[in-house]
């Protein structure tokens, strides 16, 4: 099976596979007890390498999603500080649309807030989700790496 060319770093997200419990986003997940959803959901990760055909694939797009991880927040910030209106749209759609591919989903449910506030034009409530997602991103890469990239499954 051969995959799209495109991907969510090259700024077209029209062709991403996305993982099929998602259509959109979830709404706020959470557990019968009323917490957060996990951080990083394993079925995300299956779910894209039954798409692919290959979990070898689907884990080599979790390890990429880590690498790239400081390269996608800095453009996201940078464009976001410079009041880029469109690189900052491209920017969080790409970490939204990747993120819930790796199963990601605070972070893709933050992208999705940083979005809104984008599509309303609101720059300063966008500037002020920087933080948050700077720190759900580098939570997200941390359990990607230590729960499910390392594995040799």
């Amino acid at each position: 099976m051969s995959l799209p060319s495109a991907c969510p770093d090259d700024g077209d997200a029209s062709m991403v596979l996305a993982p099929a419990a998602s259509p959109g986003l979830p709404e706020p997940a959470t557990a019968a007890s009323g917490d957060p959803a996990p951080l990083v959901d394993p079925a995300a990760l299956q779910d894209l390498g039954v798409q692919l055909d290959s979990p070898a694939v689907a884990k080599g797009f979790a390890r990429d999603y880590t690498r790239m991880w400081d390269q996608r927040y800095r453009a996201l910030a940078s464009a976001l500080e410079r009041g880029d209106l469109a690189g900052s749209m491209d920017a969080v759609l790409s970490l939204k649309t990747s993120s819930a591919m790796v199963g990601g989903l605070r972070l893709a449910q933050l992208a999705g807030e940083l979005e809104a506030a984008l599509r309303d034009g609101d720059l300063d409530r966008a500037l002020s989700l920087l933080h948050d997602v700077a720190e759900r991103g580098g939570e997200t890469v941390d359990e990607l790496q230590f729960s499910y990239v390392l594995w040799d499954s």
